[in-house]
Parts: C-alpha cells; sequence; structure tokens
C-alpha cells in the first residue's frame, strides 16, 4: 500500500505525521519506505540525525515524475509513505497519483479547514485518471477539550471524505522527535505512542486490510 500524506498549506506536521506513521507500520514486522518528497528533506533530515540506523528505509525522490518511477523501487517493500511539498506543484500532483490512500493533515483552525479544500480539488483530479484512489483527513496537533477542536470535525464533515477517528494531539513528544526519535523509541506507552499506533489501526479498517 502507497500512503501519500498531502497538504498544500505549510505547518501542517506532514513531515511528523509521515515518519511517524512508517515506524507504526515497520513496528509489525514490514518493510517501510519513507520517501522524501519534499525539496526541504525534512524526513531526510531526521533519518540524518539519527546515531542508529532508522527502523524504516528513507529516501529523497522530489521528481516530478514519481508515480512512473516509485513503482520499480517500491516492489522491494511491503508499504511505503511519502512526505510532500506544501504548495500546489507537479510533486503534489505526482505524489497523489500515485497513492492508494491520501491522507489530509488538517490542524484545528478555519484556515487550515479552508486550505484543505485545494487539496481535495487535487485529488480529485487525479481519481480522473486512477479512480480508486481513497482520501481521508486527520486532525493534528488538536489541543483537547477546546470549542476549536470539536468545531473542526464538524467543518470536515462538509466535504465528501472521511475523517480518521483518532486525531493526533499537540504534543511536545512530538517537538522533542525532530532530533531523530519517534514518540515509540522515546517511550511506548505514551499517550503520543498510543495516539500513533490508533492512527494507523483506523487507516488498516478504512483500507478493509486485515493486517499490514
Amino acid at each position: 500500500m502507497i500512503i501519500t500524506l498531502s497538504s498544500l498549506k505549510g505547518g501542517s506536521g506532514k513531515s511528523t505525521l509521515a515518519i511517524h506513521l512508517a515506524h507504526a507500520i515497520a513496528l509489525s514486522k514490514r518493510r517501510v519506505l519513507l520517501v522524501d518528497a519534499d525539496p526541504q528533506g525534512s524526513a531526510q533530515g531526521w533519518s540524518a540525525a539519527r546515531e542508529e540506523k532508522p527502523p524504516f528505509t528513507v529516501i529523497g525522490m522530489a521528481r516530478n515524475t514519481l508515480h512512473r518511477d516509485l513503482p520499480d523501487i517500491a516492489k522491494d517493500y511491503d508499504h511505503v509513505v511519502i512526505d510532500t511539498p506544501p504548495r500546489v506543484s507537479a510533486l503534489a500532483r505526482t505524489a497523489i497519483l500515485a497513492a492508494d490512500l491520501v491522507l489530509i493533515p488538517v490542524q484545528p483552525s478555519s484556515y487550515d479547514v479552508w486550505a484543505a479544500s485545494e487539496t481535495v480539488i487535487l485529488i480529485d483530479e487525479a481519481q480522473g485518471f486512477k479512480p480508486d484512489i481513497k482520501a481521508a483527513f486527520i486532525i493534528n496537533r488538536r489541543i483537547p477539550n477546546t470549542v476549536i477542536g470539536r468545531d473542526v470535525e464538524e467543518a470536515l464533515s462538509e466535504y465528501d471524505l472521511p475523517t480518521l477517528p483518532q486525531a493526533i494531539a499537540q504534543r511536545v513528544a512530538f517537538s522533542e522527535s525532530s532530533s531523530g526519535h519517534t514518540v515509540m523509541e522515546m517511550s511506548a506507552t505514551s499517550s503520543a505512542s498510543k495516539e500513533v499506533l490508533k492512527f494507523a489501526k483506523d487507516i488498516l479498517k478504512l483500507m478493509e486490510v486485515k493486517k499490514w
């Protein structure tokens, strides 16, 4: 399965989600490839910051032909996660076209909800060429027990796409993970780790996959 994290708004947390999702899948003893298709190279920077080898493979592949080039590379892996750049571009389009599932991170703000429409348009365009592409929202950096945290779910319901049940909260642990580890490595029993693992399980259910 190929999962693309896409949002045309900068600062949505795509890279952090992509890294943690790749690790959550890798914990199931699957071969996972994380493709950094963002010229900023955040995922590659995370990998380079580690002293030890990451639990999944990370490569840079910011190519406008990603949807054509990826299959040859992906055949050596069970699953692929793609991190994308934050703007309308050929890179964003090719990463969406390569996907089986596109996840759209949305932070709890009116602007994020509004900006999500641009990503939905790109997905609609890609489905014209590849009708079986699925898509869903993932609420990221949610602040628990706030009105705006609840309102974002209602606002997203206006789109014809599901929102994954498990939101990812705004936690210091995710900021600390940028130094080259995931929250699962820092504390496997933390609330942050549990959220990520539940997030991964929600994807399995959405894609009707019994196991990774």
